[in-house]
């Protein structure tokens, strides 16, 4: 998003988890773009490390965000450094198992809740007491399937439908201390994540890779995947002045996903 936006600049500190690649890497630069001061964290060194180098305005922490001390940690350093939060970006997540349900493994279950749900919440209440402050913007990260179901992905599906809800209990919450709160559901994403969840329905289904990324951009009604700046853009307009307003609302980014039947396995 070109130009700078109202309610955003200098003054503002903005927390973005799983910042140092993907979707919360682009999430991460544009609002570093917006004159932001912007703190990262990641599970991932070398990650970190890149982003680092190409970012060296920002500041990061190393953390796993389904690990509560990690999460006080990761506080403990934003703090030190800036000792405000305005906008939080829980967007850390993992996509979990592709499988029907009799075979998802409990493990596995745990492991998907543990980081796309717990660590969202673990996120948030520490950066309540921060934003209650000043105010500020909350902006998590669902999915289009909180609009559905999506058939393989029991776990992924739930830790977002939670998301979902959380998201508009907080608005509740925190609206009267001037806090928004909104949750991103986008589509399917371009970029190494989705291909990683292709190629898994693909085996799972016996089927080629590049028929299941035709079901995919069939989902949507504008036959398209969604881009990294996309969500980014739309992050960026909720926490500025323009999205003032707007709170517990889940925005679809997908182009309308008409259906994800198609997921289903062939009987």
């Amino acid at each position: 998003m070109s130009g700078q936006l109202s309610g955003l600049g200098t003054d503002k500190v903005v927390l973005v988890t799983a910042g140092a690649s993907g979707i919360g890497r682009c999430i991460a630069q544009a609002f570093l773009g917006q004159q932001c001061r912007v703190h990262i964290c990641d599970i991932d060194s070398d990650a970190i490390t890149d982003f680092q180098g190409a970012n060296p305005a920002a500041t990061v922490s190393r953390a796993d965000i389904s690990k509560p001390a990690d999460v006080t940690r990761m506080y403990d350093e934003l703090n030190a450094q800036y000792g405000q939060l305005d906008i939080l970006v829980n967007n850390a997540g993992i996509a979990g198992p592709t499988a029907g349900v009799e075979d998802i493994d409990i493990a596995q279950w745990d492991q998907t809740i543990s980081v796309d749900l717990n660590g969202t919440f673990y996120c948030t209440r520490l950066a309540v007491p921060f934003l209650k402050r000043r105010g500020g913007s909350i902006i998590n990260m669902a999915s289009s399937v909180v609009f559905g179901g999506f058939p393989l992905r029991s776990p992924y599906t739930a830790a977002k439908w939670a998301i979902n809800g959380l998201t508009k209990t907080w608005a509740m919450e925190l609206g009267p201390s001037g806090v928004r709160v909104n949750a991103l559901c986008p589509g399917s994403v371009n970029g190494e994540r989705i291909q990683r969840v292709i190629d898994n329905a693909a085996r799972e289904r016996g089927v080629s890779s590049e028929r299941i990324r035709r079901l995919y951009a069939r989902q949507s009604s504008m036959r398209l995947f969604v881009e990294p700046e996309d969500i980014a853009n739309m992050a960026l307009f909720l926490a500025s002045d323009q999205g003032r307003t707007i709170s517990g609302q889940a925005i679809g980014i997908d182009g309308y996903t008409e259906s994800l039947s198609d997921m289903v396995p062939d009987e």
